[in-house]
C-alpha cells in the first residue's frame, strides 16, 4: 500500500444483517465492494458497475440501494441487509423458496439483487400485481430465465406471506 492509498483509508461501522461491524475502507469504495472485499460478503454481486443490473442491490436503511453506486463511507452508521443474512425476513425466505420452486433462477448471479428489490416491495404492498412487480423489477436485469418464472415466484411469496398471517 503506498502512501496515498494508507492516507485515503476510513474506518465505518456498519450493522449488516443484524451484526455490528467495522471495517476500513477507502474513500472510493464501492458499498457493494466493502461488503464483498471487506467484510467477506460474497452473496451481492458486482455486474456493470454503473447502477443498470440491480446484481448489486442491499437494503440501507429500509430502502434498496444500488451498491455500485453508493460509497462505503455513505453507510457509515447505516443499517444494512444484504442476501448473505442468516436468518432473513419473512419476504427474503418466502422470495428465496419461490424463487426455487417455481425455477425462477438459473446461473443466480441476478437473483439477490431481485430478492432484495422484490423484498423491499412486498414490505409495501403485501399483494402485488403482476405489472406492479414488472414495474419494481425493471431494473434488474436477468439474461438466462426470463422474467415469467421470476415474476411467479414473486407473486407466490406474496400468497404464502399472506396466508401465514391469516
Amino acid at each position: 500500500m503506498d502512501k496515498v492509498e494508507a492516507e485515503d483509508r476510513i474506518t465505518i461501522s456498519v450493522r449488516v444483517n443484524g451484526e455490528p461491524k467495522s471495517a476500513s475502507t477507502t474513500t472510493r469504495q464501492s458499498l457493494v465492494d466493502f461488503l464483498r472485499h471487506g467484510l467477506g460478503l460474497t452473496g451481492s454481486h458486482v455486474g456493470c458497475e454503473h447502477g443498470v443490473c440491480g446484481a448489486c442491490n442491499v437494503i440501507v436503511d429500509d430502502s434498496v440501494v444500488r451498491g455500485c453506486l453508493m460509497l462505503a463511507i455513505q453507510a457509515d452508521g447505516a443499517r444494512i441487509t444484504t442476501i448473505d443474512a442468516a436468518n432473513p425476513g419473512p419476504e427474503v425466505a418466502a422470495l428465496q423458496k419461490a424463487f426455487f420452486e417455481r425455477a425462477a433462477l438459473q446461473c443466480g448471479f441476478c437473483t439477490p439483487g431481485m430478492i432484495m428489490q422484490a423484498s423491499e416491495l412486498l414490505q409495501r404492498n403485501e399483494s402485488p400485481t403482476r405489472e406492479e412487480i414488472r414495474e419494481v423489477l425493471s431494473g434488474n436485469y436477468c439474461r438466462c430465465t426470463g422474467y415469467h418464472a421470476i415474476i411467479d415466484a414473486v407473486q407466490a411469496a406474496s400468497k404464502a406471506l399472506i396466508a401465514t398471517k391469516r
